[in-house]
């Protein structure tokens, strides 16, 4: 049986810690050179770990409005999204589209709504889907997609979590415009887009070069980047043009 029991002072304790810490964290990113998509898997893992839920996935919109998958907790979530966006049904395109939260606590009850979406998800063992925009006042970037292996809604203080997260996301990718203005929002997000594209070729290099899962793959290159305080695309850059080879042991 499933303890239900209100959690004691010292995890609620633990917790309130995480959160602060994922706040800071995200905002000490917020300067000059930061690497977005470092960025926005940093997101990705914080909302793992804070949620009630089981896989994330954020999408960004380029300069003619159409979204592209641009980070993922996991391989499958990454293919998950883009099926997503091949066959034009989802909660990500929805919340984008209203730039209102999208809940839908059982799948089985969205598949009329979502006809290739829901039953795919379901495929993949997912239940239940919770999505928000990345808005800020009347504009919208892009959507944050969650996804559970069982039934039910986001508590309200999740929901509340939520929001603040795609918050600060939102400003974190509007942050890449230079500081003069000079560059516009579609341009930076542009910027980012092609960021995921060089880092999903090195991926593939790492994988095909060490005989491992994407999954893996883009872990060592993250680890590679951060242990070496470079730039994620900049790592990814390395890797692609041959001029880097990261090991195991890097």
């Amino acid at each position: 049986m499933t303890d239900h029991s209100a959690p004691d002072a010292r995890e609620v304790t633990e917790r309130e810690a995480l959160i602060v810490d994922a706040f800071v964290h995200l905002a000490d990113t917020l300067v000059a050179d930061y690497d977005i998509i470092d960025f926005l898997h940093y997101l990705v893992g914080r909302c793992i770990e804070l949620l009630d839920i089981d896989e994330v996935g954020v999408m960004l919109a380029d300069p003619y409005g159409r979204l592209h998958a641009v980070a993922a907790s996991t391989e499958r979530m990454r293919l998950l999204e883009l099926f997503e966006l091949q066959n034009h049904d989802g909660p990500c395109l929805d919340a984008f589209r209203t730039g209102h939260a999208v809940v839908a606590a059982d799948l089985n009850d969205q598949r009329a709504h979502w006809p290739t979406f829901a039953g795919e998800a379901l495929n993949n063992g997912f239940l239940s889907a919770y999505s928000v925009p990345m808005r800020l006042r009347d504009e919208t970037i892009g959507a944050i997609n969650l996804l559970r292996a069982r039934v039910g809604e986001l508590t309200a203080t999740d929901s509340k979590l939520l929001a603040a997260l795609a918050g600060i996301a939102t400003i974190g990718v509007l942050q890449e415009r230079r500081a003069s203005e000079a560059v516009s929002t579609a341009t930076a997000l542009q910027t980012a887009l092609n960021s995921r594209v060089r880092i999903e070729q090195a991926k593939g290099v790492i994988a095909e070069r060490s005989k491992i899962s994407t999954d893996e793959a883009f872990d060592r290159l993250r680890k590679y980047a951060r242990r070496h305080q470079q730039g994620l695309t900049l790592v990814a850059d390395g890797v692609v043009h041959g001029t880097l080879n990261i090991r195991e042991d890097d």
